[in-house]
C-alpha cells in the first residue's frame, strides 16, 4: 500500500518541526541544568498555548483537529524537561537522548513515508527502512550531541559536571573524552533498542517510549567501566565450557519433561549459557529455581484450567518468547555486576528480576487453579479467572511465597545480603503489580503478554536496586 500525497503533506511539516527542534540541544554545551530546565519549561508552555495558533493547526493530524490539541506535541518538550532534570549532572546524556527522540524517531517516520518498502511482520504500520533510518540517524545524532556537550565541560562551560571514566567517556592523552569506538557502539545500541521499541504497536506515544528506552540504555552504557569490562572478559571466556555443559544437560531435561518447546530450548540455552558465564553458578541458580517453580505452578490444577479454557498453550511448554521475556533482564544485570562500580546493586537487580518473574508466573498459575475470587486490579471488579489484570488472594499469596523462595536462593548463593533479600520480595510484588495494571489496560496499550512480562522484570530489577541503594546496602 503506497503513501498518499495528502498524508505526506500533512505529516512532513510536523516531522520537520520535530527534527528541527533538536537544534536547541546544541545550547546544552554552554548552559547549566537550571537554565536548560527553564528553557524546556518555556517550550512546553509555548507548545501548549501558542504553537497551534501560530501554525493555524497545520501541525495537527486529522484526528487531533477536532480538539485542537496534540498529546505528542505537548509530550515532546515535557520529555525534554524530564531528561534535563533526571540527567542534571550528565547533560550530555540528556542531549544524546534528545538526538534519538528528534532525529532518530523523526527520520524513521520521514523515510518510512517517502521511501516506503516492506512492512514489519510484527507491526504492518511500520517499515524496515524506518527502523534502519532510526538506527543510523539516531546513532549519528546522539553520538554528535553527546560529544558536543561534553566538549563544553572540558572547554570550561557550565553544562553538566566533570566527566568521569566510563564506557562513554574514556581517558585520552589530554582529557576525559568519549572514545570514538565506545561512543559509537553505545549510541548504536541505544538507537537500535529505541528503534525496536518504537516499532512495536504498544499504543504508548513514541515521545515516551523512545526516550525511556534510549535513556535507559545510554545510562547503563555510561555506567560501564572499561577497566572492569576488560578484567571480566577473561573470567567470562573461562566459564563458557562449564556453562555450555550445565545448560546442555538441563535444557535436555527440561525438554524431556515437556517444560519447554524446541524454540524455548534454543533460546533458553543461549540465555542460560550467557547467565552462567556472566554471573557464575550463583546467578544461574536463580534461573534454575525460576524454571522449577514456574513448571510446577503451570502443572498445578491443570484439569481445572483446561475445563475453564485458560490452560497455557502447548500443554504448558514455554517457548522462545517466554524465555526472552523472563530472562533477558537478569542476563543484563549479571553483565552489569561485573562491569560497573556498583556490583551489589546490579546483583540485587538480578535477584529482583527473577523474583518478579517467579511472582508473576506462580501467582497467575495458582490463581487460575485455586483462586476463589478474581478481581481486576484497576477497579476490584470481579472477573473470570485468567482475565488479564485479574488477581486473587490465593494467587497473590503464592506469588509472595515464590518471590520469598527466590530471594532465599539469592541470599544462600551469596548474591544479596539478608536485609536485601526482604527488599527483593517487595520489588517483586511491585513488578508483578505493574504487570497486572498493564494487563488490565491491555486494550488501550496493545501490549502483548510477553512484552508485559519483560516490562515487569525491568520494574522489579530497578525497584530492587533502588530499595537496596536507599537502605544503604549497596
Amino acid at each position: 500500500m503506497s503513501v498518499q500525497p495528502s498524508e505526506l503533506r500533512a505529516e512532513l511539516p510536523r516531522k520537520a518541526v520535530h527534527i528541527g527542534s533538536v537544534a536547541f540541544a546544541l545550547a546544552l554545551r554552554w548552559i547549566g541544568p537550571a537554565q536548560a530546565a527553564l528553557a524546556a519549561g518555556v517550550a512546553l508552555l509555548f507548545n501548549l498555548l501558542l504553537l497551534h495558533r501560530l501554525t493555524r493547526r497545520s501541525l495537527l493530524r486529522p484526528h487531533e483537529r477536532s480538539r485542537a490539541f496534540s498529546w505528542g506535541i505537548a509530550l515532546y518538550p515535557a520529555v525534554v524537561l524530564v531528561l534535563v532534570l533526571v540527567f542534571s549532572r550528565r547533560l550530555e546524556l540528556a542531549a544524546a537522548v534528545w538526538g534519538l527522540l528528534a532525529v532518530g524517531d523523526g527520520m524513521a517516520a520521514v523515510v518510512g513515508l517517502v521511501a516506503g518498502g516492506p512492512r514489519l511482520p510484527w507491526n504492518p504500520a511500520k517499515r524496515w527502512l524506518g527502523v534502519v533510518a532510526f538506527t543510523l540517524w539516531g546513532t549519528a545524532a546522539s553520538a554528535f550531541l553527546l560529544r558536543w556537550t561534553q566538549r563544553g565541560v572540558l572547554d570550561g562551560g557550565t553544562a553538566g559536571s566533570p566527566i568521569g571514566a566510563s564506557f562513554l567517556a574514556t581517558s585520552t592523552a589530554d582529557a576525559w573524552l568519549p572514545d570514538p569506538v565506545f561512543l559509537l557502539l553505545g549510541c548504536f545500541v541505544a538507537a537500535l533498542a529505541a528503534a525496536f521499541a518504537e516499532s512495536v504497536d504498544s499504543g504508548v506515544d513514541d515521545n515516551l517510549v523512545v526516550p525511556l528506552v534510549g535513556a535507559s540504555v545510554l545510562w547503563l552504557a555510561a555506567a560501564l567501566e572499561p577497566g572492569r569490562l576488560a578484567a571480566s572478559a577473561h573470567a567470562w571466556s573461562a566459564a563458557l565450557v562449564p556453562a555450555l555443559a550445565v545448560n546442555l544437560v538441563l535444557a535436555a531435561l527440561a525438554y524431556l519433561a515437556r517444560a519447554v518447546s524446541r524454540s524455548g530450548v534454543l533460546v533458553g540455552l543461549a540465555l542460560g549459557i550467557a547467565l552462567y558465564a556472566l554471573g557464575g553458578a550463583a546467578a544461574f541458580s536463580l534461573l534454575f529455581a525460576f524454571v522449577v517453580l514456574g513448571s510446577v505452578a503451570t502443572r498445578t490444577g491443570q484439569a481445572r484450567k483446561r475445563a475453564l479454557g485458560i490452560e497455557e498453550a502447548r500443554g504448558g511448554r514455554r517457548g522462545a518468547a517466554n524465555a526472552l521475556a523472563n530472562s533477558t533482564t537478569g542476563v543484563v544485570c549479571a553483565f552489569l555486576a561485573g562491569t560497573t562500580g556498583r556490583p551489589a546493586l546490579a546483583l540485587a537487580a538480578l535477584a529482583g528480576a527473577f523474583s518478579t518473574a517467579a511472582f508473576d508466573t506462580v501467582s497467575s498459575e495458582i490463581g487460575k487453579a485455586y483462586g476463589r475470587r478474581t478481581v481486576l486490579v484497576t477497579s476490584f471488579r470481579r472477573v473470570p479467572p485468567g482475565t488479564e489484570g485479574g488477581v486473587s488472594l490465593e494467587g497473590t499469596l503464592a506469588g509472595f511465597l515464590a518471590a520469598a523462595l527466590m530471594a532465599a536462593v539469592a541470599w544462600i548463593a551469596g548474591l544479596v545480603a539478608l536485609g536485601a533479600a526482604g527488599l527483593v520480595v517487595v520489588a517483586a510484588f511491585a513488578g508483578a503489580t505493574v504487570e497486572s495494571y498493564l494487563g488490565a489496560l491491555r486494550a488501550s496499550t496493545r501490549l502483548d503478554n510477553h512484552l508485559m512480562n519483560f516490562v515487569n522484570t525491568v520494574v522489579g530489577a530497578a525497584t530492587a536496586a533502588a530499595l537496596v541503594s536507599l537502605a544503604g546496602l549497596g
